[in-house]
């Protein structure tokens, strides 16, 4: 059936805390973001500006844990400026006949001005009986950034 790109993670309206042209290149997040969400060091992402409707790939550098950073460098400074709000996408690459037998599962997060998580999901696809299709599900983990009573929380 071929392969197919799907998201697995997304930090969704995290704010540019530093935009460093210095710098030789890539985005630096805080570890924290990518940990939770499940995007490596050095994974290409996506980056859509919402300020300026500019968007870019790069890659990802971990900053320092725990700070909220979201440092676009390099080139991709020069597209942002501190306090614009991205959404950063990382995908990942699969095979559409495996998707439909046993699904998908994506990460994301909703961030609140300091960047830290106000909001978190899982967003599913789960494989229909017959096979050939998948209906898409979002269980919301975190809301107002208190955890839920839910079990998927322990997952990371």
């Amino acid at each position: 059936m071929g392969k197919i790109r799907l998201m697995h993670a997304k930090l969704h309206r995290v704010r540019v805390t530093e935009a460093n042209v210095g710098y030789i290149g890539s985005i630096t997040i805080d570890p924290q973001l990518l940990d939770r969400v499940g995007i490596l060091p050095l994974e290409e992402v996506d980056i859509v500006n919402l300020n300026n409707g500019k968007r870019f790939s790069t890659y990802v550098f971990p900053g320092e844990a725990g700070t909220g950073e979201v440092c676009p460098n390099g080139g991709a400074a020069l597209l942002c400026q501190p306090g614009d709000l991205l959404i950063i996408y990382a995908y990942e690459e699969r095979d559409r006949s495996e998707v439909l037998q046993q699904g998908h599962h994506a990460r994301v997060i909703v961030a609140d001005e300091n960047n830290q998580i106000k909001q978190f999901f899982h967003q599913t696809l789960i494989p229909t009986e017959e096979g050939k299709g998948v209906s898409f599900h979002s269980d919301e983990i975190i809301l107002n950034g208190q955890p839920k009573n839910n079990p998927i929380l322990s997952e990371n």
